[in-house]
């Protein structure tokens, strides 16, 4: 299953809100304004670091090319274009877009 979550962590649950449901083996794909999540210095760096180890965790480059914060990618987060993700939906069977 791919996991797609576009809500900032700082604002709304989202994202922890996936992280409990998700399993291992499973992939992330944070857009948008979630790409926070994958910054290092974050309060969220050291989850982020934490979930990949049982994760495939990406991040849309363009939104972190749009927010300034590519050079800040946590270790272990792929970045993926917009042809990258639409690859993602289509290796994985399902995906769940969090709202």
């Amino acid at each position: 299953m791919l996991h797609i979550v576009n809500k900032s962590p700082f604002q709304t649950s989202t994202l922890e809100s996936c992280l409990r449901i998700a399993q291992p083996g499973q992939a992330l794909l944070l857009i948008e304004d979630a790409v926070y999540a994958a910054t290092v210095g974050s309060s969220l760096e050291s989850r982020i670091e934490a979930v990949c180890a049982t994760l495939q965790v990406y991040a849309l480059q363009p939104d972190m090319d749009a927010r300034g914060v590519t050079a800040k990618l946590v270790p272990g987060v792929t970045l993926v274009d917009y042809a990258g993700f639409v690859d993602l939906t289509v290796e994985h069977s399902t995906s769940h877009s969090w709202l």
